[in-house]
């Protein structure tokens, strides 16, 4: 593992959680029920944490 990339994968990381947080909450603040917040949260952030996961193992796979 390269030792200049895992910094810049862990601030990635922590982004990307803020970023989850952040959807969440806009889902939830204006729904009546868990089926309206969960689903599209679900629907929305699945895609771009495995995109985010892949591109991490590519990066780390390379060096």
């Amino acid at each position: 593992m390269n030792w200049r990339i895992a910094p810049l994968l862990g601030i990635g990381f922590v982004l990307l959680s803020y970023g989850t947080v952040l959807v969440f909450l806009a889902f939830d603040r204006d729904s009546h029920s868990a089926s309206d917040t969960i689903r599209p949260f679900v629907i929305t952030m699945a895609p771009v944490w495995i995109v985010a996961i892949a591109a991490a193992r590519v990066v780390l796979k390379r060096s």
